[in-house]
């Protein structure tokens, strides 16, 4: 194992073992994984490998993704994984992502829409108008372009999951995000709601579409932080310790509540769910046995989602 986390890409040992997911929960699946070269995209990809998936990992960081596949298949055998450079924003990329992934693998059961640009952390009296252009272009454009690459077939076979990763709907510190981030997501969350909406209830489609808020989740070194276009830097994540993690939830513990949900899809079709919600409800004992959580997971209504991170604001005072 040492071998295997002892790389550049900044990672830590999984840690779906100690959690109530059985190792081949996802065996026979193949997931496309959106933005997957790093972070938290990176510990989606590892840990639906760990629970038996295949996995497409794609980003635009070609260095990255091959190292990355290099891991996921260390970690669990050969062709478990395979990197496909991917520019979310091109069309012709997710067309050529789609016709890799099927070649290798003959099919597509899971997106994860997961692509971002942190760099886009501008407040929006001071942001060149292409920072906004950009932010939409990746969350918006690119959610829409996979889904129309992936999802019609799902459909015809009555079996898939779609999933995108909201994080915020608005700057609010000290959350990573600025105004140009965060209105991507907005897009991003609305068109794969609206997906949810249009496809039906899942008893009828055999597709559930929801979304998975990493709420507090990165691994951000101070010498990597993020900075925004005006040069102000950003702080990190904020901390979790009341959930038992002594700062921002790691992605590899993240990405356990994004398998745990992805099969129970069809409870979450249409709605959305917190990464902390997720793991009250698989009452995950991580890092600690003894910091298992009760069992009180609340599904997010289809209003209540458009709403989430404060969008409204606090009303009338």
């Amino acid at each position: 194992m040492t071998e295997i986390t002892n790389t550049f890409l900044d990672i830590e040992p999984l840690t779906l073992a100690n959690t109530c997911i059985e190792k081949d929960s996802l065996k026979g699946e193949v997931a496309v994984v959106t933005g997957s070269t790093s972070n938290v995209g990176l510990g989606y990809v590892r840990a639906i490998a760990w629970a038996g998936g295949k996995v497409v990992v794609s980003g635009r960081n070609e260095k990255a993704g091959r190292e990355a596949e290099r891991v996921i298949n260390a970690e669990n055998g050969p062709g478990t994984a395979l990197f496909v450079k991917c520019d979310v924003t091109l069309e012709e990329d997710v067309l050529h992502l789609a016709k890799r992934a099927n070649e290798a693998f003959g099919k597509v059961d899971i997106l994860v829409n997961n692509a971002m640009n942190l760099a886009l952390n501008g407040p929006v009296l001071a942001s060149p108008v292409s920072d906004l252009e950009q932010s939409f272009a990746i969350s918006g454009r690119g959610t829409m372009l996979t889904i129309q690459a992936f999802v019609p077939a799902m459909l015809e076979r009555k079996h898939g999951v779609v999933v995108y990763s909201p994080t915020q709907f608005h700057y609010s510190p000290p959350m990573i995000g600025g105004a140009m981030y965060t209105a991507g997501k907005a897009a991003g969350t609305s068109i794969t709601m609206s997906l949810a909406n249009e496809i039906g209830p899942y008893e009828k489609t055999g597709v559930g579409v929801f979304c998975m808020i990493p709420s507090g989740v990165g691994r951000v070194s101070p010498s990597r932080r993020p900075v925004s276009p005006d040069g102000r830097e950003l702080g990190e994540p904020p901390r979790s310790s009341t959930y038992g993690f002594n700062g921002p939830i790691p992605p590899e513990a993240n990405a356990a509540g994004l398998v745990y949900s992805i099969l129970r899809a069809d409870k979450l079709h249409g709605s959305g769910i917190s990464v902390i919600d997720a793991f009250h409800e698989m009452q995950y004992p991580f890092p600690h046995p003894e910091n298992a959580m009760p069992s009180d997971m609340r599904r997010l209504t289809d209003h209540e989602l458009t709403l989430v991170f404060r969008n409204s604001g606090p009303g009338f005072r």
